[in-house]
């Protein structure tokens, strides 16, 4: 399927809500599906023309009876698929959009949907974003001290390789931040502002470590 506009995208999706899971316009998010209910929405998207899932994290609000969600989310396309030996799906989610939640939608599908707004995203469906003030240099060292204070590993020259967008947009999605921190990273207008987040996560998160070293 060739690039969409905000014309071709449906106005009620079916919602995934998964806390710490991040998924952005162009790029790749592996999910493993093993409860009922998403295995029937699986089943259901792929029946769809545009085969669409929408990643959203629960917000839970103390005093508000059932599980809250952010009202932003990006929606993914299947294009991979399989079914493991004990009746398990693996599949790879390429992001599409971010939405707006307007309202989830009762039904009859065991699954959660929701009426959505695609107003505002207009770039997500375009080229990939280009970021003209990244200094790589600057960020890789910052990088390189933050996988060795956590004992991380990594491939260096598949980073050094890997275009503007491609690398803060993976290490957003991959890097284990906390569903608030991740919902930034996913609500930045630009990717710009997207890497300086990340950078103020990053940095944030080694001071937090070198204090709880220190006690």
């Amino acid at each position: 399927m060739g690039m969409m506009n905000a014309g071709d995208l449906p106005e009620v999706i079916p919602i995934f809500p998964l806390p710490g899971a991040l998924l952005l316009p162009r790029s790749r998010l592996p999910l493993h599906l093993f409860e009922p209910r998403y295995m029937v929405m699986l089943e259901d998207a792929l029946k769809t023309p545009h085969r669409l899932i929408g990643m959203i994290q629960p917000n839970e609000v103390p005093g508000r009876d059932g599980p809250g969600l952010y009202r932003i989310g990006c929606v993914g396309r299947i294009t991979q698929f399989s079914e493991t030996e004990d009746d398990r799906y693996m599949i790879t989610l390429a992001g599409v959009s971010r939405f707006r939640l307007t309202e989830e939608v009762d039904g009859f599908t065991p699954y959660r949907r929701a009426q959505v707004s695609w107003t505002g995203f207009d770039r997500d469906l375009g080229p990939e974003e280009q970021d003209p003030d990244f200094d790589r240099e600057q960020f890789l060292a910052l990088l390189e001290q933050y996988f060795s204070a956590r004992e991380l590993r990594t491939d260096w020259d598949s980073l050094d390789e890997a275009k503007d967008e491609l690398l803060i947009n993976s290490l957003s999605m991959l890097l284990g931040f906390e569903p608030g921190d991740k919902q930034a990273l996913l609500e930045a207008p630009s990717l710009s502002t997207r890497r300086e987040t990340l950078v103020t996560l990053i940095e944030f998160t080694m001071r937090g470590g070198a204090e709880e070293m220190m006690q």
